[in-house]
């Protein structure tokens, strides 16, 4: 008979080989399953996020954010004359619950140079905000007649106003007024043509010849109310430009003798403000600029050549900063809503308050424009006034348009 024992190895070896193929199957079933599993994932995840219907729903227009939490960027075209103000209002949007939500994106242009980008779709520009409303129907029309019809603008709202003033060096223009009673552009234009400069004008023919500067009238809002105020003295009138107003052979023949004259044409008022105080009389005796701009660097301007007087044109213009919400295929609903919200934040009176700083007046009336701290009230010895004496109407879209032709024709010709 067999012992037992022998037996024993023998099945203790085919124990272990049908165990070890039992746990090999059951690995590599575990292993094909959680494999298959992983694989059913990722196609799904992928056809959730990466679908364009998936992405189009994701933002929520309330929270100003997609489903993720991604920022929603408004980019804003905006004046330079507001650069200081705006810069510090984005800095503490940025602080607020909204803020954290919506980016916002300046992107310095001068006012004209704005509206023509914007038209032109090239920037994808959500909010322009140029310096004064003065080419608002001129920027419809040619918008109108690009796309078809209908009103790029959803919104508007005006921000902040400022009118025009001559900045002239105090020295300089004590020594202008020895000449010429009124500062105006009649006297403007004599100054420029006198043939032995500030020799003849006040005996300092070391000061060289009178000059004169305003913005480039295709590119800067300034520029161009700069044309339409000399247009409003010529003819004495209070009320909109007409096109004869503008054709008229009498003024232009008068503008003609001013702007052959004229240096600096910049494109943007702020930048051709800061070159008057960092380089000083050597560049301009004299600007036409926003009130504001000069308010912004009186100061400075101080402690580098000496100070500044601010003069006002007997008529003058409003530029009233306005907010527009540009309604184009590039601007989607959430977008909108987010520059809605930044707009609500610029009008609140904190924020207002602070234009007024930056020698605004404040486009929300409950903010005040007088006041111990205001800079009408500090700065008063440099020529600020809060009153007008009077104030035009703005031109008429077609009168904008041949003041512009005019200005083209007059600087390209010898």
């Amino acid at each position: 008979m067999a012992n037992p024992k022998d037996d024993g190895p023998g099945l203790t070896f085919l124990g272990k080989l049908i165990l070890f193929l039992f746990m090999a199957l059951c690995a590599a079933g575990a292993f094909y399953l959680f494999k298959g599993r992983s694989g059913s994932g990722d196609p799904g995840a992928g056809s959730g996020s990466g679908t364009s219907s998936s992405a189009s729903g994701s933002v929520s227009s309330s929270s100003g954010t997609s489903s993720s939490g991604k920022q929603i960027t408004v980019r804003m075209a905006y004046g330079t004359e507001k650069k200081r103000w705006l810069q510090w209002a984005v800095g503490e949007f940025s602080k607020t619950k909204d803020g954290g939500k919506i980016a916002i994106e300046l992107i310095p242009m001068g006012s004209l140079e704005g509206a023509r980008a914007t038209i032109d779709g090239t920037e994808k520009i959500h909010v322009w905000s140029p310096a004064s409303s003065a080419y608002r129907n001129v920027f419809v029309d040619e918008w109108q007649l690009k796309y078809g019809g209908g009103n790029p603008i959803a919104r508007e709202e005006a921000l902040a106003l400022t009118p025009m003033v001559f900045v002239f060096w105090k020295e300089r223009y004590d020594a202008f007024a020895t000449k010429y009673p009124e500062v105006n552009f009649d006297a403007i234009g004599e100054a420029l043509h006198e043939p032995g400069g500030w020799g003849t004008i006040a005996n300092k023919p070391e000061w060289g010849f009178f000059k004169f500067g305003h913005t480039n009238p295709n590119e800067s809002n300034s520029g161009l109310l700069s044309l339409a105020l000399m247009a409003q003295h010529y003819h004495h009138k209070t009320r909109p430009l007409e096109l004869a107003d503008i054709v008229d052979a009498g003024f232009q023949q008068w503008l003609r003798k001013i702007e052959g004259a004229v240096t600096g044409l910049s494109n943007s008022t702020g930048n051709m403000m800061r070159d008057m105080v960092l380089k000083g009389p050597a560049s301009f005796d004299a600007i036409f600029v926003y009130e504001n701009v000069a308010i912004d660097y009186l100061k400075n301007a101080e402690g580098r050549w000496g100070s500044l007087q601010v003069v006002y044109p007997a008529i003058n213009l409003w530029n009233d900063n306005p907010y527009y919400i540009i309604d184009a295929e590039w601007t989607s609903k959430d977008e909108r809503k987010a520059a809605e919200t930044f707009l609500e934040f610029l009008m609140s009176e904190p924020v207002q308050a602070q234009s007024l700083v930056h020698g605004f007046r404040p486009g929300n009336p409950a903010v005040p424009v007088k006041g111990p701290d205001s800079p009408f009230t500090l700065y008063e010895k440099y020529g600020l006034q809060i009153d007008l004496t009077s104030i035009a109407e703005p031109p008429k879209a077609e009168a904008i348009n041949n003041l512009l032709t005019g200005w083209q024709r007059i600087r390209s010709s010898p």
